[in-house]
Parts: structure tokens; C-alpha cells; sequence
């Protein structure tokens, strides 16, 4: 017997019906070249209906893919919004990719059409002129000054919504049915396609609204850091559209003292970044009245104890570490307090949230293997890959994502990451953590960022080489920082070699590049 209940779709249509009829009067505020852009999501939607409409007149297939090249801005939200509810699949692609990694991944997507903001052009143009199954280059002018090339194929965006006076009719859009495509950032490999369905995205969205996660409601004012590009901005984008919220969105202007003023003037309660992002604010933290602010998260890797406890004294509150990857939506956990915790002091609970947490209702997670491999599923984690680079080892025979990460779960459900298995640095037969030795280098005064990879060592297999950025002003003294090492590690942790540079080399998304690392250092 089955239930006798309406099949309404979850879709991306439904979450645009929802924001333009309960909250048309909230706000999207981006930040431009030439200054600020503000929207209500009413006028959001109704662009983005008509919009709709455009790519019907540019002759986009149903599930063709539409990529784009944009910061964060209303204009990307309007495209999040018109492509997969006109029963498109929306593929947000990272500038910050390589050549050849940006040529790989639109030929395996087989993009119809591309959206790019012109200031991206001079890094973009050189890449797509040479794609011609790429039918139309529609540029979103967004104050930048790069000139136009003279290509038949080159439209622009506020004049073709002009052409358009009316909104495009309903999709007829399957829940499964694929939405979005991003793809991973090819830390192992060439980058992998995760495609997304309605379902998974409106799941996803209302999970972030959750209590015991990022509590978004109609009160808040969401700012997304994190890149609309990776990974629908971690979905900030759809959860502010289902609770109503207000979305500030910082476009081009993602130099810390930017960010920090917007986070500032538009009294943000909420934002979303990676830990290098946060790194790079600290020094302004004593200089802005941030008090709005209600949650901070950290996602892309561990939150070092020193800088939580920066932000916690200088803007009123500890970061919180989430967990997820390109093939979960992303996020799978999210920390919080939990009642187990109320006896512990301020510096107890700080190290409870920046951990990852436990796993958000609706999705499970387990470790598996010798090594202590995470695993996750769930109904907003993929089953497989899209494209040429589809990996079948990336899931087990009962169907469960193989994350790469080593991890440890406490009997209430908590996750902690050790590190990534090909990270892991095994000496004499033992396992250390790159993550955790990096976390304790850090909590040294003098150390600004530090990452760990694994040289060759003829006695013990491999030992653990320490590569460390100085705070601005400060000298690394190696004894001394050993002598740090001394009493939180074991003794056989602690690096034999440690390296000094000016910078720690970051992937597209802003994730230590241990690839690129070895490189520097000669491995």
C-alpha cells in the first residue's frame, strides 16, 4: 500500500516561487566595480523568469548545459535560478583552474552556452576562443574594462533581458532530473563532474536551515564568501532564497579590508568561507564592529585552534568547522554544542567547534578500512560521476561515497578528520596526521600558516617536512618551534626539517596545494 499524499516536485522552481511570493520585499545587495547593485528577490525572480525566456531564444536545449565564469553577484543568483527551473543544467565553472584544466572540463560537460563577467574575460577569452562547440559568450558587464572581443558569438546580457517581455512558460521539470554541475578541483587526477538534481539542491537547502546546523531563517543576512562557482556556494544561495533571508554577495571586492567593511555595513549575521579567508581578516577583526554576527563557518579543511580563538577575541565568537566535498552538496556535518558539552569551559567548547561535527539529518557517515577511511551517504551525495573521468572506486559495492579523507567518529557521533590517505605520512610502520601536526606548528605565535608533506626517508620510510609562513614581522626559529612541538605531539612526530617560505601555494578553491608544495620544496 502506498501513500496517499500530493507528489509535489522538489525543485528549483518551487524555492523561485517561494522567495517571490513570501519575501519579494527582502534584499540582494553585490558589490560592483563601480559601486553597489541592490535587488529585492522579487525583482530577482521576475529577471530570472525572463531570463528563462533568453535562453529559448538562444536556442538551449533542454538539459543543455549553460557554464558560467562569475563572482558572486544578483546576476549569478538569477542564473542559479532561471537555468535549471527552465529544465536546463547549470555548470559554474572556476576561473582560478588552469588552461587546460578549464578547457578539459567544458568539453566534458559539452557546454551550449557560456555566461561570463567581463572583467573575467582577459583570463577567460584566451580559453573559450578556441572552443567552438561553445555557441554563445553572453557577458555580464560588471564594471570591468576589458574590451570586447569582435566574435560573432558575443552577446550581452542586460540586452537581451531587454529584448524579452515576457516570461518563458513553466518546465515541466522531474524532481531527479539533473539541475547543476560542478566539477571537483582535481587535487587527484582531472577534475571529476558531480551533477546535482532539484531534489538534492532543495534537500540541501533546507538542511543548512536546520537548528543544530546553520540555523538560517528569515532574519539573517547571508554572505557567501565562499565562490559561487564551487559548489553553489555551498548552497548559501538556495537556503537564503527557501528562509527569506537577505543576500549580500561581495562580487569582485574580496580583498580582506572589502570584506571586512561589507561584513561591517550590512550588519551580515552569517557568512561562509575557507580557513585562508578567515586567516586573512584576523589582522582587521580589533577595527570592525562585527556584532551582528551570529555564526561563522569554516569549511575546506581544519579550523587551527589560534585562529578560532583569534576570531573568538576579536570579533565576539569562535569559528565553526563544517564538513563536505563536491560530491555532497557539500556539507555532510556542521559542529555544535551539544548538551554532552554544557559543563565544558570557553576553551573546551571552542575545540568542540572547530571540529566537523556531526553528520546534518538525512545524510549518515562511517569509517571503513585499515587506514580509517571516511565514508558518507546519503540523498544529497552522489551515487556516480558525469563525464569522461568517472571514477566506480569512488564507491563501495553497498553504494557509499569512499570520501579519501581518515577520520574518527566518538560514540555520540562526531566526527573528527585526521587527514586525506594520500596525505597521511607514515614513518617506522606508524601513522602521523599532516592535519594535526599542521594545527599544533600553528598554534605557535610566530607561525602564520604551515603545511606537512611526506619525504622519503631511508630509515624510517618517510618522515613528516614542516613548511611554514612566518607571521608578518616574526623569525622561525627551528629549535624553538620543535620545542612548541614538544609535549603536543609524540616525539616522533616531530619534524626533522623544517622549510621557511614567503607563501604556502593554494589550489582554485584556496586549499593548501600539497602538489604544488612538493614542487617548491624539490620533491
Amino acid at each position: 500500500m502506498r501513500g496517499l499524499m500530493q507528489q509535489s516536485p522538489l525543485d528549483v522552481a518551487g524555492l523561485m516561487r517561494r522567495v517571490e511570493r513570501l519575501f519579494g520585499h527582502k534584499r540582494v545587495i553585490t558589490a560592483t566595480a563601480t559601486g553597489e547593485v541592490v535587488a529585492t528577490w522579487a525583482e530577482v525572480a521576475a529577471r530570472a523568469r525572463r531570463l528563462a525566456a533568453v535562453l529559448d531564444t538562444l536556442g538551449v536545449p533542454d538539459q543543455g548545459r549553460v557554464g558560467t565564469f562569475g563572482w558572486n553577484s544578483q546576476r549569478h543568483v538569477e542564473l542559479y535560478l532561471a537555468v535549471p527551473a527552465s529544465g536546463r543544467v547549470l555548470h559554474t565553472l572556476n576561473h582560478r583552474l588552469f588552461a587546460e584544466e578549464i578547457t578539459h572540463i567544458i568539453r566534458d560537460a559539452a557546454d551550449d552556452v557560456l555566461f561570463v563577467d567581463r572583467s573575467l574575460l582577459p583570463r577567460v577569452w584566451p580559453i573559450v576562443e578556441r572552443l567552438a562547440t561553445v555557441r554563445r559568450i553572453v557577458v555580464m558587464d560588471d564594471g570591468g574594462r576589458a574590451d570586447l572581443p569582435d566574435d560573432p558569438r558575443i552577446a550581452d546580457y542586460e540586452d537581451l533581458l531587454s529584448r524579452v517581455r515576457e516570461p518563458a512558460r513553466p518546465a515541466v521539470v522531474d524532481e531527479n532530473d539533473a539541475a547543476s554541475l560542478c566539477y571537483t578541483s582535481g587535487t587527484t587526477g582531472r577534475p571529476k563532474g558531480v551533477l546535482y538534481s532539484h531534489r538534492s539542491i532543495v534537500l540541501h537547502a533546507l538542511m543548512l536551515l536546520g537548528a543544530d546546523t546553520f540555523a538560517i531563517s528569515e532574519r539573517d543576512v547571508v554572505m557567501p564568501i565562499v565562490p559561487m562557482f564551487h559548489v553553489n556556494a555551498w548552497g548559501l544561495p538556495y537556503a537564503a532564497m527557501l528562509a527569506g533571508s537577505d543576500l549580500v554577495l561581495p562580487g569582485p571586492a574580496t580583498a580582506p579590508a572589502e570584506l571586512i567593511d561589507q561584513l561591517e555595513r550590512h550588519r551580515v549575521t552569517f557568512s561562509g568561507a575557507v580557513a585562508t579567508v578567515w586567516r586573512g581578516l584576523q589582522p582587521l577583526l580589533g577595527a570592525a564592529d562585527l556584532s551582528s554576527l551570529r555564526m561563522v563557518v569554516s569549511g575546506g579543511g581544519a579550523v587551527p585552534g589560534a585562529l578560532s580563538k583569534a576570531w573568538q577575541d576579536g570579533a565576539g565568537l569562535p569559528l565553526t568547522n563544517a564538513w563536505g566535498m563536491t560530491e555532497t552538496s557539500p556539507v555532510v556535518t556542521c559542529a555544535r554544542l551539544a548538551t554532552v558539552h554544557d559543563g565544558l569551559d570557553a576553551d573546551a567548547r571552542r575545540e568542540v567547534l572547530r571540529r566537523p561535527g556531526p553528520p546534518l539529518p538525512l545524510t549518515e557517515i562511517r569509517i571503513a578500512g585499515d587506514e580509517g577511511e571516511l565514508q558518507a551517504y546519503g540523498p544529497t551525495v552522489a551515487a556516480a560521476y558525469y563525464g569522461a573521468e568517472g571514477s566506480p572506486a569512488s564507491f563501495t559495492a553497498d553504494g557509499w561515497l569512499r570520501t579519501g579523507d581518515v577520520g574518527a567518529i566518538d560514540r555520540y557521533g562526531y566526527l573528527e578528520i585526521l587527514d586525506r590517505t594520500k596525505d597521511l605520512v607514515k614513518s617506522g610502520g606508524e601513522w602521523i596526521s599532516s592535519v594535526q601536526l599542521e594545527n599544533e606548528i600553528m598554534a605557535h605565535p610566530a607561525v602564520y600558516e604551515a603545511a606537512v608533506i611526506a619525504v622519503a626517508d631511508e630509515r624510517w620510510g618517510e618522515r613528516p617536512l614542516a613548511c611554514v609562513v612566518p607571521v608578518p614581522g616574526a623569525e622561525i626559529d627551528e629549535r624553538d618551534l620543535r620545542a612548541h612541538l614538544a609535549g603536543r605531539v609524540a616525539s616522533w612526530w616531530i619534524p626533522g626539517r623544517i622549510v621557511v617560505l614567503d607563501e604556502i601555494p593554494k589550489t582554485a578553491t584556496g586549499k593548501f596545494s600539497k602538489v604544488s608544495l612538493r614542487g617548491m620544496v624539490g620533491l
